[in-house]
């Protein structure tokens, strides 16, 4: 079994519950699922179907919040971003519009436009997105590329603390969750991929391309 962050074979067994096993790489600290417990696309879908996020949601717009107040303060003026994993309710977009801010949106299931990952960003954002990826290494590629020269990429994923805690943390608990990230998992990325970051609360990171 290989890590699907950074391809190393170095692996451990981290936790097991009644649902999964869980398992951590040497290398880069991602704790995640082996292959065979992932669900298919369909079963995939048909979770990210339930979700009810929406722009006139209050409590959601206070959630992405967390991320949108600091990186806005990061842009250049005329800044154009792209959020990556929209959803089926599409916010981020939303609320940047209302501060002058053109963003598009991308998500395989929900808006799969391939153009827009041939174009590079001032900016992008990957709300509660990096958890659901079944092949990190290739996806972070992809968005490092993405990024202009001093671009940001925006980050919102509840990290890894402890074994200890991991135990009883109800996000593992959601099937589509696959990858789990810590504060050395995205050191890792930052230096793999080129990127310096900024870790802003507990589950938000700000990455800038070098």
């Amino acid at each position: 079994m290989t890590c699907p962050l950074c391809l190393n074979k170095t692996i451990d067994f981290y936790h097991q519950d009644k649902l999964r096993d869980y398992w951590q790489c040497h290398h880069c600290s991602l704790v995640f699922v082996k292959p065979e417990e992932l669900l298919n696309p369909e079963q995939e879908k048909a979770v990210y179907d339930l979700h009810q996020n929406n722009p006139n949601d209050l409590g959601y717009r206070k959630f992405l919040n967390k991320l949108l107040i600091p990186l806005q303060k990061k842009l250049p003026k005329g800044a154009k971003g792209l959020d990556f994993g929209s959803g089926p309710g599409p916010t981020i977009s939303v609320i940047m519009k209302e501060q002058g801010i053109s963003v598009e949106n991308y998500d395989i299931y929900y808006d799969n436009r391939n153009e827009l990952l041939k174009k590079t960003y001032d900016f992008i954002t990957c709300t509660e997105v990096v958890e659901h990826l079944y092949h990190p290494h290739e996806v972070f590629s992809q968005l490092s590329g993405l990024h202009k020269s001093g671009g940001f990429l925006g980050i919102m994923t509840k990290r890894v603390v402890s074994k200890e805690k991991f135990s009883n943390w109800h996000y593992k608990n959601d099937p589509t969750h696959v990858c789990f990230y810590s504060d050395a998992t995205f050191d890792y990325i930052a230096k793999n991929w080129g990127f310096n970051y900024e870790l802003i609360n507990s589950d938000t990171v700000i990455l800038q391309k070098c």
